[in-house]
């Protein structure tokens, strides 16, 4: 017994829309791909900022992509919602790759402008520097000039109070007969004050050394006036010294009767030749060269 013809056209139109449904494969890579790739770019924090309008475009064409799977529609057309979700895909990571290049220039731009404010603010310190050690350096120089000013101020004063006298040899102070007994080399008590005030004068300018040169008159013979000459110049030279003043910067020398300064004919004459004359120098090598005597 046959169906009738009408009966077996509905049976086989089922008959091949079964086998079209139970064609489509349980996994479509196309698919999978756009959802890993869709994935892979939402994971970066520039995405919803620069690609937003995209990446949800590649989300929606996904989700087409998973309806028409789910309704068994062709597979032509669920791969082709799965390459349209796929290039979204691709647009949104290479918008996304474009964000984090500009980044990385912003970066280094940042990071070049902070060096150079580095540098410039190390320059303007320096320069800073530079300002005030000049500043220093004219303030000491001003103090060193009045300093200098009144070293020599005080140096004219105490020189005038030695009564010391300005000649070709240099500052002269000449002490007269009265420190010394008549023939005699010790000092004498009144000559002390004179000592003392030459002594304090030369702890005040230790750069100073001084040549103590003694002098007699004519009476005598030449070689006891030359002793007592000698004699009297390192009478002095130990006053100086027991006072604290260092041997190295006096010399001594006596001349005896051969430099006088007036007469020896008459008794005034004779008094000014006895003498002792201290030569006041700035030079230490003028004593150390000839030695103390």
């Amino acid at each position: 017994m046959h169906l009738p013809i009408r009966a077996t056209v509905p049976v086989a139109a089922l008959s091949l829309l079964a086998a079209g449904c139970s064609g489509l494969p349980d996994r479509v890579d196309s698919v999978e791909q756009a959802r890993e790739s869709i994935a892979e770019v939402a994971r970066d924090p520039l995405a919803g900022r620069v690609a937003g309008q995209e990446l949800q475009a590649a989300r929606d064409a996904l989700a087409s992509a998973d309806e028409a799977y789910d309704e068994r529609e062709p597979i032509q057309l669920i791969e082709h919602r799965a390459y349209v979700a796929q290039r979204y895909a691709d647009i949104s990571r290479e918008l996304v790759s474009e964000a984090q290049a500009r980044e990385e220039v912003e970066r280094g731009e940042a990071e070049r402008n902070r060096i150079i404010a580095e540098a410039r603010a190390r320059e303007a310190q320096a320069a800073q520097r530079e300002a005030q050690a000049a500043q220093l350096a004219v303030a000491e120089q001003s103090q060193v000039a009045d300093a200098a000013q009144a070293r020599a101020r005080n140096l004219e004063r105490e020189l005038e109070e030695l009564q010391a006298e300005e000649t070709d040899r240099g500052l002269v102070l000449t002490l007269g007969d009265v420190l010394f007994e008549t023939g005699q080399a010790a000092l004498l008590p009144g000559a002390m004050t004179t000592v003392d005030r030459l002594a304090q004068f030369m702890g005040d300018y230790p750069e100073r050394t001084v040549r103590i040169e003694g002098h007699t008159d004519s009476v005598g013979s030449d070689t006891l006036n030359q002793q007592l000459s000698e004699q009297r110049a390192a009478a002095v030279r130990d006053a100086l010294v027991a006072r604290g003043v260092d041997a190295g910067r006096i010399q001594t020398v006596g001349h005896g009767e051969a430099r006088p300064v007036a007469s020896n004919d008459t008794p005034g004459g004779r008094q000014q030749n006895r003498r002792i004359e201290v030569v006041v120098s700035g030079d230490q090598a003028a004593a150390a060269d000839s030695g103390s005597r």
